[in-house]
């Protein structure tokens, strides 16, 4: 395999950043730049649920200029550079993987899991759930924070349990009275929903997008219908929306 050095993408990033250089570039900073690394990697993640190779090819590029990017402003801040971004990447997944790299025999993945978070905590990370950022999407960040505690045995013992939790909340829910209070029970229904799709091996975020995109097809199906018709949604009744929908359904 032809190996790239990062060493010309490095150059262009440094000709932008430098005197001049692109004076929006130049105004940058970590903090400013962290919604476009945050949209580059949701749109990585559409070109690989979309399967398009050619764009997931040129997403990954950009979400590799955004590191670039975040590199070249630490080293002007003599914070740290690529080559410390590569160089510390790569002895920690060696450090990570002694059954690849030594002579430790880990033959399932569970057993890598459980090492994996060994190895953490001898980096420095004591409590059970740190290190699960705060600003992940809520039902990724839920779920991680289930997985953690599950691990050290804070648990229900199967499926059953997380399944009543979910009725309970709901109960909770209809029972609530204050706003604030009606959006607490809704926080904790869908904490206990990803509880049940985390037991059943479900990802409660890939599985919402799914549902997501599923609605957003038959709804673009009923508009479609809308616009041969020559009708505008005010002229349609809701039984009429309902009866587009069930068509749309036998197609999506």
């Amino acid at each position: 395999m032809d190996k790239y050095p990062l060493d010309e993408l490095v150059e262009v990033m440094d000709r932008l950043l430098g005197p001049g250089g692109c004076p929006w570039d130049r105004e940058q900073t970590h903090a400013s730049l962290t919604r476009y690394l945050i949209e580059e990697a949701y749109e990585v993640v559409d070109a690989i649920w979309q399967k398009d190779m050619d764009k997931l090819k040129e997403e990954l590029g950009d979400v590799l200029l955004q590191v670039v990017f975040h590199s070249a402003l630490a080293r002007r801040e003599e914070a740290f550079d690529i080559n410390d971004v590569i160089k510390g990447v790569t002895e920690k997944m060696i450090n990570r993987h002694p059954h690849v790299f030594g002579s430790m025999n880990l033959s399932t993945s569970s057993e890598v899991l459980d090492r994996w978070e060994g190895f953490k905590e001898k980096e420095g990370k004591k409590r059970v759930l740190e290190g699960i950022p705060k600003s992940l999407p809520a039902l990724m960040r839920a779920e991680k924070l289930q997985s953690k505690a599950a691990r050290v045995g804070f648990d229900w013992p199967d499926v059953e349990g997380a399944l009543q939790k979910v009725a309970e909340e709901v109960r909770e829910l209809a029972e609530a009275k204050e706003p604030e209070n009606v959006a607490a029970e809704m926080g904790d229904i869908l904490f206990a929903v990803v509880n049940v799709a985390r037991f059943l091996g479900v990802d409660p975020e890939e599985a919402l997008q799914k549902t997501n995109n599923k609605f957003e097809d038959r709804f673009r199906y009923i508009e479609d219908n809308l616009v041969q018709q020559g009708k505008a949604w005010s002229e349609v009744s809701l039984e009429e929306m309902d009866a587009l929908w069930e068509e749309a359904k036998a197609k999506f």
